[in-house]
């Protein structure tokens, strides 16, 4: 079977200013130059590379998973038996809110994002990401972010409202001290990182694609993250308006939330939910976006139905705002309102199911390649149909109100969650560990924590569907002998002793591969895309010279016309950070762009916002002062410099 893609002679794109001889040495050396990082300590707040903000942000949000597994593990142990004094209530009320905190807003949404960023750009043939300066400030405001959260944890004044927050529970008679604010300036952080980080992904994409890179030749992986931007820049201020109205409850006296004053305590719910089912898709979607990468290169042959692909990723992308009541069917909302939400919430599973559909029809009629990445993919299929099928019980109100908030629907989120993301994830980073790093990773370690990682899922959270259905509800501390909960419980707690077992294998084996991993070649695995025709690491600068790009496999159309890679064209300064801007519809030759130098301003704007941020949570009268050294820092990093002004506005007018 042919491993080029399913149109070999499209019509040649036109060729952008500059000629198609490969860059020689010397001008190698010095692109090099031009787009690497500066040295020493002030390189290091100064860095504005893509690929090292992206390798920053995988590595804070590894961490953040790994403190929310260790939540995790706690609360198991607590349940593992009844009457457990091991941890106290008020306690388990942090832990369980840092846990479900972290993981959805510290680790699920920025590790997608942060993938993104590294690859994106490789993947349409960009030598960086539009914005880079703001990439990296997004990165230096989730960090403290996170780090703020952590700090007021260890300090016993983490959140204890649940990761959702509900008032009147969160509010200021129920909730007294700065707990919940805490959490709310958190969501301010994150969301406005992510925010920015849509930014930066959308305009990559839609500006700068290599030419001939059309909209039907783009990566269903990089579609699948375009997806997921828009819905971030849709659900993302709902959360923030939200928060904020909370934090100014306690804060300054305003009744949003307050029914006494005609507040509505629903409008934080509606507000929450309009943000949270679509964030369980921003979690969800980049998930396919790794399977529709993995499985060409697994199955060695392009992917079926490529357009039933991406209309299924915009379909889901855009009824994911149609279902937010899911989570409110315990309401006093209107019946028929509710109906209409279970038909959305049922309607949603047709474009998932279509990829399925799409994904099997690829590896039933491919070669496969049975490695570790593809045995994360294929663990995908069996975890996310169970979790699927409980999701359409669960879009019955009537079923719903019988278990709502027990370990059924707890259950139900981790069958999703973990099996439609972390496992494509862990899958991802198998995949391309050796672009990152120029090693392999362990092929015998990666299959032992595979089926560690695989056993312990199950025998963690299956019996919590059991446990729903016997009547345990979420967000307990303790139980009694009696209430027949004790065998499953304990059997939760050994899986999830045997999921740490997994990740602890999975860390040794991502730390021993740096070093004792065998030497990648560009293309390890075969892969199709264009980030497997340049070396593994990338260089600075990612491509020497543009891609031209003449199919939806860019290598394989390049090995089918005896070329070691796809034709590149060059032209571009290379004592220069220029960028050659292309169409949005069909990435014809546009313009051509000067990013700007490396800048500690980035750096400096964060911690002025940062320290805005925190002190608002003691008094308003921070968001007056603490706009100041905001502002200047913002100033300072947007004032142009005579100099370098000239030559930028020489290069891009010359010929």
């Amino acid at each position: 079977m042919s491993n080029g893609p399913e149109q070999l002679q499209p019509p040649a794109p036109p060729r952008p200013p500059g000629n198609s001889v490969p860059a020689t040495a010397n001008e190698s050396a010095a692109l090099e130059r031009t787009w690497r990082d500066p040295p020493g300590l002030y390189g290091f707040f100064a860095a504005i590379n893509h690929k090292t903000i992206s390798k920053r942000f995988m590595l804070a949000t590894f961490g953040f998973f790994l403190a929310g597994g260790l939540i995790a593990l706690l609360m198991r142990l607590q349940l593992a038996r009844p009457l457990n004094g091991m941890v106290g209530p008020d306690l388990y009320n942090q832990l369980f809110s840092m846990h479900g905190t972290t993981m959805m807003f510290l680790f699920a949404v920025p590790v997608m994002q942060a993938v993104a960023v590294y690859l994106v750009p490789l993947m349409v043939g960009a030598k960086t990401v539009a914005f880079p300066r703001m990439n990296a400030y997004a990165y230096w405001v989730f960090l403290f972010g996170g780090l703020m959260l952590y700090g007021a944890f260890l300090l016993n004044i983490g959140p204890d409202a649940g990761w959702f927050s509900y008032p009147p529970l969160a509010g200021p008679e129920y909730g007294p001290g700065k707990r919940v604010d805490f959490w709310a300036q958190m969501i301010t952080f994150t969301e406005l990182s992510a925010l920015l980080e849509a930014i930066v992904i959308i305009t990559t994409v839609f500006k700068m694609r290599a030419p001939g890179m059309t909209l039907n030749r783009i990566p269903l992986f990089v579609w699948a993250l375009l997806v997921t931007q828009f819905m971030v820049l849709f659900a993302m201020p709902a959360v923030m308006l939200g928060s904020t109205g909370l934090i100014m409850d306690r804060l300054i006296g305003t009744h949003f939330y307050n029914p006494a004053q005609n507040g509505d305590v629903l409008l934080w719910q509606h507000l929450f939910w309009f943000f949270g089912h679509p964030e369980v898709y921003l979690i969800f979607v980049p998930g396919l976006g790794f399977l529709s990468a993995i499985i060409p290169t697994f199955a060695r042959r392009p992917m079926f139905g490529y357009t039933a692909m991406v209309l299924a990723l915009i379909s889901t992308g855009f009824l994911s705002f149609g279902l937010w009541v899911h989570h409110m069917f315990a309401t006093n909302l209107p019946e028929l309102g509710k109906s209409f939400f279970t038909a959305v919430s049922m309607l949603i599973a047709i474009p998932s199911a279509v990829q399925i559909f799409c994904w099997l029809a690829t590896l039933g009629t491919g070669r496969l390649n049975f490695r570790t990445p593809l045995l994360f993919v294929l663990a995908f299929f069996f975890i996310l149909v169970l979790g699927g099928l409980t999701g359409l019980m669960l879009a019955s109100v009537p079923l719903d109100l019988q278990v709502h908030d027990t370990y059924f629907v707890v259950a139900h989120l981790h069958y999703v969650l973990i099996g439609g993301a972390v496992f494509p994830l862990v899958g991802a980073v198998y995949y391309w560990y050796p672009k990152f790093t120029g090693r392999m990773m362990d092929e015998r370690l990666g299959r032992w924590q595979f089926w560690l990682f695989f056993i312990g899922f199950n025998v963690t959270f299956f019996p919590m569907h059991l446990l729903g259905m016997w009547g345990m509800p979420r967000r307990i501390y303790t139980y009694t002998q009696e209430m027949g909960w004790t065998s499953l419980n304990l059997l939760a707690t050994v899986g999830a002793a045997v999921i740490g077992a997994s990740v602890l294998l999975f860390i040794v084996n991502l730390w021993r591969s740096r070093t004792h991993g065998a030497p990648a070649p560009a293309d390890p695995w075969g892969g199709g895309t264009l980030e497997w025709a340049i070396a593994s690491p990338p260089p600075a600068g990612n491509f020497d010279a543009i891609p031209v790009v003449y199919g939806r496999d860019p290598v394989w159309e390049a090995h089918e016309r005896d070329r070691s890679a796809p034709a590149g064209v060059s032209g571009l300064a290379v004592d220069a950070r220029e960028q050659l801007i292309t169409t949005v519809l069909d990435a014809r030759p546009d313009h051509r762009y000067v990013f700007p130098e490396p800048s500690i301003w980035p750096f400096l704007a964060a911690v002025a916002t940062t320290v805005l941020f925190i002190a608002s949570i003691f008094t308003p009268w921070a968001v007056v002062w603490g706009a100041v050294p905001v502002a200047t820092a913002v100033t300072i990093w947007f004032w142009p410099r005579r100099g370098e002004t000239a030559r930028h506005l020489s290069l891009e007018q010359s010929p």
